[in-house]
C-alpha cells in the first residue's frame, strides 16, 4: 500500500499526505448472511438484545436499506511516527441508492495552510468525486476516482468510510461478543465488538457493494478487521468504529492505524444526490506534492 510522500521530514509526512490525498490502504472484513432469526419485544421492535449476534450484525445494512436516507456524521484518524491526524466529515446517505453528499474538513495545516477548504465529496457505488480537491485542479471541476481501482475499495482514501460498505462490512464477523447496552444521543444502543473478515465480507455483500470489498480483499495486507458496533432496538446502526492496520511501501516503510467511526442519525431524512456531468470532471493531471 502507498501513502503519497511529501518532503517535510519525519512522520508527520506520510500523515499529511494522507490528509491531503486521502490516498491510504488498509485491511478489512465481514460475513457470510446471517439467518432471519429475531424476536419481538411486543412493540413491534425487535429485541434486539435477545437475538444472535452475527444475525443482529449480518441484517444491520438490510435494515438501513430499509430506512432509507439518514445524516452523518464521520471521522478518520490516523496515526503514524508519533504523529496523529483526524478528517471529519458531515453530510447526507442513501442506502437504498448507496449515493451520499460528504463535506469532509481536513485538520489544521493539513495541507500546509490553515484555511484550506473542505472537499466536498459524492459517493455513489463504484464511484468517489471531490470538489476542491486542490492540487491544480480548477475550481469548478470534480475528481472522479473509480473505487474498484483502489487497493482499499475506497474504505478510507477519501477520509471517509462509504457508510454502506461500513454497514457491508458487519457481515463478515466471525469473531463478536455483546457487551451490553448503553445511550448515544438518547437513544438505547446495544454494543457489540468482534472482528470483521473482508473476503468474507466481499462475497456476501450487496451487488453495488461488492466490487470495492473485493478489491479491498486483494489489495490489503490482512484480512481481520476489529469493530465496534452499536445499533438500537430497531436493529439499525448508530455508530460503527473499525479499526485498520497496513504497511506503508517505500523507503520509510511504517505501520499506520486508521480508526474510521460513522454515527447515523434523523432517520428518514431526504437525500438529494446529483453526480457531476462528463463535462464536469477534470481529465488533467493531478499533483502529487
Amino acid at each position: 500500500m502507498v501513502v503519497q510522500q511529501y518532503r517535510d521530514g519525519g512522520g508527520a509526512r506520510a500523515v499529511r499526505a494522507l490528509a491531503v490525498a486521502g490516498v491510504i490502504a488498509v485491511t478489512a472484513g465481514c460475513v457470510g448472511e446471517a439467518g432471519a432469526g429475531g424476536g419481538s419485544d411486543g412493540s413491534g421492535q425487535r429485541a434486539v438484545a435477545a437475538q444472535r449476534p452475527l444475525d443482529v450484525l449480518g441484517r444491520a445494512a438490510g435494515v438501513l436499506a430499509d430506512a432509507g436516507g439518514a445524516q452523518a456524521r464521520t471521522s478518520m484518524e490516523t496515526a503514524a511516527g508519533g504523529t496523529r491526524v483526524t478528517i471529519r466529515g458531515e453530510g447526507t446517505y442513501d442506502f437504498r441508492r448507496q449515493t451520499g453528499r460528504v463535506m469532509v474538513a481536513l485538520p489544521t495545516d493539513a495541507a500546509g495552510a490553515d484555511d484550506h477548504r473542505p472537499i466536498t465529496e459524492l459517493l455513489a457505488p463504484g464511484a468517489l468525486y471531490m470538489k476542491n480537491r486542490g492540487a491544480g485542479v480548477p475550481d469548478d471541476k470534480w475528481v472522479r476516482i473509480d473505487t474498484i481501482a483502489l487497493k482499499d475499495g475506497n474504505l478510507v482514501t477519501g477520509g471517509v468510510t462509504d457508510p454502506m460498505a461500513a454497514a457491508e462490512l458487519l457481515r463478515g464477523a466471525g469473531e463478536v461478543s455483546y457487551v451490553g447496552t448503553s445511550e448515544l444521543a438518547g437513544v438505547t444502543v446495544h454494543h457489540y465488538r468482534g472482528v470483521a473478515d473482508l473476503n468474507r465480507a466481499a462475497r456476501a455483500a450487496s451487488p453495488q457493494s461488492r466490487g470495492a470489498l473485493s478489491a479491498a480483499a486483494k489489495g490489503f495486507s490482512k484480512d481481520a478487521v476489529p469493530f465496534d458496533a452499536y445499533l438500537d432496538e430497531e436493529g439499525r446502526l448508530r455508530k460503527v468504529r473499525h479499526r485498520f492496520t497496513f504497511a506503508t511501501e517505500g523507503q520509510e516503510a511504517a505501520e499506520v492505524t486508521v480508526v474510521s467511526t460513522l454515527l447515523l442519525y434523523g432517520f428518514g431524512a431526504p437525500v438529494t444526490v446529483v453526480l457531476p456531468d462528463e463535462d464536469d470532471i477534470y481529465t488533467g493531471e493531478i499533483r502529487q506534492g
